[in-house]
């Protein structure tokens, strides 16, 4: 035997030799390092892209139909534009500097606080600056190495009960965006909150093309079938096209799945650059305006950490002691994305939990954002293509994403001690039951110091769990206090 073909199959009694890369591209994204390819990572990124792309037709909407205190209203097309300008930009630095298949656009918790909260007591123009400087805030904490020191102090069980908070989470989001679970309106005076369909009923080709959608994905998905999110994505919307072209349909949604006339459009970049960095100082005081600030990076900062835990986690990036190798650069380019969305005047944008749909196709690498942040940078002048995909047809890989977290994570908890089993089950509920990451994870946080100090496990928790906690005690008291 030659010694190439010894060297390939390994020395008797060793292990056999890793696989190498395969060029320069594998070498710089860790393709083959990391159990990936590249057929693997441009899947991912198309079905991540598909998963979220309900953001340029959404975010638009939310801060569009919102009045500054002078009754300003930003143009509609110039916020698509900066939407998927901002997108492309973040989600193409965080696949180049951080090599990690996480992409980011306009945080839908953000935009809220921006549009509802800070836009009605200044111009547009000061609540974007307040963005800006909580994005520079996240970065003097990625600088000094506070965040990285938080992230690190989370315990095991409540990461992973963080990762499954967030299956359940988006799972919710995809039932919710489809259609198939619909909110009770307040004037049915019930306690209950939610119900299946339409007045209690499944109705509607729509909601026939979710559920077919999410049994299609989660039979490839058992299957083994490559591509298996992306191919029911094109499938269902192939298959919602022509239900809408043949049968009366009222409503799809945010997106009809109907070819548009012109698939072409051109960019607007007004918005670029309207920005007042300490306007909105003058106009709310000194310590209404940091509080302002405050909310803000809060939101910014948990959501993303538990997308970035998340995403690590299902993902395969975690070491042998739960650590995230490199997550410097993934927190640094997470702060510049806050910052540059407030800049174009979109709102912070901020780590997608979406991003999973790729990284349940097999992606592993920075290859993978980059292909979505490529499909982004085409959205440009493409937008009306890349809206034309029904939540219908993509909040599926929503559901099966949310199945595969539970699945993978929920065993690695140690139910058999309740100072983390507690805190890991409130974690997780929270997230979907309060429709946010951050309140999940804050009461995950306070909830487990609590218990560890009342058991007389105090000094088993970290220093820095115990000022998030403080941190998250105050946030939530902030209106008891007359603070907000």
């Amino acid at each position: 035997m030659s010694p190439t073909a010894i060297a390939e199959v390994g020395s008797p009694g060793l292990p056999p030799t890793p696989p190498q890369p395969s060029g320069g591209l594998d070498r710089f994204f860790k393709i083959t390092e990391r159990g990936s390819s590249v057929a693997r990572e441009v899947r991912g990124g198309f079905a991540t892209f598909f998963a979220m792309a309900y953001i340029l037709v959404l975010n638009p909407i939310i801060l569009g139909s919102a009045k500054d205190m002078y009754g300003h209203q930003l143009d509609g097309g110039q916020l698509v534009t900066a939407t998927v300008l901002t997108a492309a930009f973040s989600t193409l630095l965080m696949g180049v500097i951080g090599n990690v298949p996480i992409a980011l656009a306009a945080g839908l918790g953000v935009n809220t606080v921006v549009a509802l909260q800070l836009a009605p007591q200044m111009s547009w123009a000061d609540a974007m600056g307040m963005v800006v400087l909580a994005g520079v805030v996240v970065m003097l904490l990625v600088a000094t190495g506070l965040r990285e020191r938080v992230m690190n102090a989370v315990p095991l069980g409540l990461r992973k009960a963080i990762a499954i908070g967030i299956g359940l989470f988006i799972m919710l989001i995809g039932l919710v965006d489809s259609g198939f679970i619909t909110r009770i309106p307040d004037a049915a005076h019930t306690t209950v909150p939610l119900q299946l369909g339409t007045g209690g009923h499944l109705l509607g080709w729509p909601v026939l093309v979710f559920a077919l959608g999410t049994l299609l994905t989660l039979a490839l998905i058992i299957r083994k079938v490559p591509g298996a999110i992306l191919i029911s994505i094109v499938v269902m919307t192939a298959i919602a096209m022509i239900i809408h072209a043949v049968a009366d349909i009222e409503s799809w949604g945010l997106t009809t799945p109907e070819w548009p006339g012109n698939p072409l459009s051109t960019p607007d970049f007004g918005l670029l650059g309207q920005v007042s960095l300490f306007g909105g100082f003058e106009k709310v005081g000194l310590l209404t305006g940091v509080l302002f600030v405050f909310t803000v990076l809060l939101s910014c900062f948990f959501d993303a950490m538990g997308t970035i835990l998340a995403v690590g986690d299902e993902a395969k990036l975690m070491d042998k002691d739960g650590n995230y190798p490199g997550i410097n650069k993934v927190l640094v380019v997470d702060g510049l994305a806050v910052a540059a969305g407030g800049a174009a005047s979109c709102s912070a944008n901020t780590c997608f939990v979406e991003s999973t749909a790729g990284v349940g196709e097999g992606a592993r690498t920075g290859l993978s954002s980059v292909v979505t942040g490529a499909l982004f940078s085409l959205a440009l002048f493409l937008t009306p293509l890349a809206t034309m995909v029904p939540s219908q047809a993509a909040t599926p890989a929503l559901v099966a994403v949310g199945f595969l977290i539970l699945a993978g994570s929920v065993k690695d908890i140690d139910w058999s001690d309740f100072t983390i089993a507690a805190p890991a089950f409130l974690a997780m509920v929270m997230m979907p039951f309060t429709y946010s990451i951050t309140h999940g994870i804050g009461i995950g946080f306070i909830t487990f110091s609590v218990l560890r100090l009342a058991v007389g496990r105090g000094r088993e928790v970290p220093a820095a769990m115990y000022a998030v906690s403080a941190v998250f005690v105050f946030y939530y008291a902030m209106p008891a206090l007359g603070l907000t």
